[in-house]
């Protein structure tokens, strides 16, 4: 079992994370604008987050900020305010 964040993990999770918000933003349900706006925007900022904890060497916390992120986009998927059917991404 891996029990350290490196920075490697941290790309491979950026990647994953990235990939499935890009999907997201072109699969918003009719009707859950709204709601898809709001989690839209807290992923950007989890995202910032992450890239400004792991520029400054802090690893942990970038890791923690794209856990979050992702874990938005899976709550969305989750209460199908997004059309997504990849379970390798989502939580589906």
């Amino acid at each position: 079992m891996e029990t350290k964040i490196t920075k490697s993990k941290i790309a491979k999770y950026k990647k994953l994370t990235k990939k499935a918000f890009e999907i997201v933003k072109k699969s918003v349900a009719k009707g859950k604008e709204k709601k898809a706006k709001e989690i839209i925007e807290m992923v950007e900022c989890y995202l910032s987050d992450a890239e400004h904890f792991e520029k400054q060497g802090h690893l942990v916390n970038a890791y923690g900020c794209l856990n979050y992120a992702h874990g938005w986009l899976d709550c969305g998927a989750r209460l199908k305010i997004f059309n997504v059917k990849d379970n390798k991404l989502f939580t589906v």
